[in-house]
């Protein structure tokens, strides 16, 4: 998966470097001419790239992602694509070559690469593409299906909604819901691993097990707050 995320990463930087080339020259490149000179010319030259081992599809929706930044770009939506780095927010997307992927329990079989565990049951049904990303050392997969629900009765027409700091929030109908506080509780260890993590030589592998121990706690914070909003 580390080498998937390489690759998805090598080619997304690989696109925008050429883009801001090509803008300059006074062209107007996009997704498409791109990908067609990657996999004709480039890609043909790189050996590590078309390794048996490798999903094929993750140059593609690199390219994919790279348009999409752009769209959002130039419609005012976000900021100017940047390039990635390693070891922070790696991510790609795989398919079967538009065979459906079936996916349920805690085992699934992802392409090219074979049969994972997972910490949690998934859902019983199928996908055509999965993405996989890395936050802390550890790897989170996503993909899209659909569930149907039916909507719940309404108790009341209208509620009104309160935010605030001591309490996340508060309805009018009296219900509150408490904030979780999750960076004031858990500031003592962030302090005591930040200070762990800057004794420690820079290039070691205790230095790099510090920083894992770290981001996964920022991690837990973050989850936290995550699903306190959800």
């Amino acid at each position: 998966m580390s080498k998937h995320a390489g690759i998805a990463r090598f080619t997304y930087n690989w696109g925008l470097a050429t883009w801001q080339n090509l803008y300059q020259d006074g062209f107007k490149p996009n997704k498409f001419l791109l990908k067609k000179f990657f996999n004709n010319s480039v890609k043909t030259q790189l050996e590590w790239i078309k390794h048996k081992g490798i999903c094929q599809k993750i140059t593609q929706y690199a390219f994919d992602q790279l348009g999409a930044a752009y769209d959002r770009f130039f419609k005012g939506l976000g900021g100017y694509p940047r390039f990635k780095n390693k070891g922070q927010n790696d991510s790609f997307t795989i398919n079967a070559a538009g065979k459906p992927i079936p996916i349920g329990g805690v085992r699934v079989k992802l392409p090219t690469i074979g049969w994972v565990k997972t910490c949690e049951g998934l859902p019983h049904t199928t996908t055509t593409k999965l993405s996989i990303s890395r936050i802390a050392d550890d790897w989170y997969i996503a993909f899209a299906h659909c569930v149907e629900t039916e909507p719940s009765s309404k108790s009341v027409d209208v509620v009104g909604v309160d935010l605030g700091i001591k309490e996340l929030a508060t309805l009018s109908t009296g219900v509150t819901f408490p904030n979780p506080e999750a960076y004031k509780k858990n500031i003592q260890k962030l302090k005591r691993l930040s200070k762990a993590l800057a004794r420690k030589t820079k290039g070691s592998s205790n230095r790099h097990k510090a920083k894992i121990k770290l981001a996964k706690h920022h991690n837990r914070v973050s989850s936290i707050r995550k699903d306190s909003l959800h």
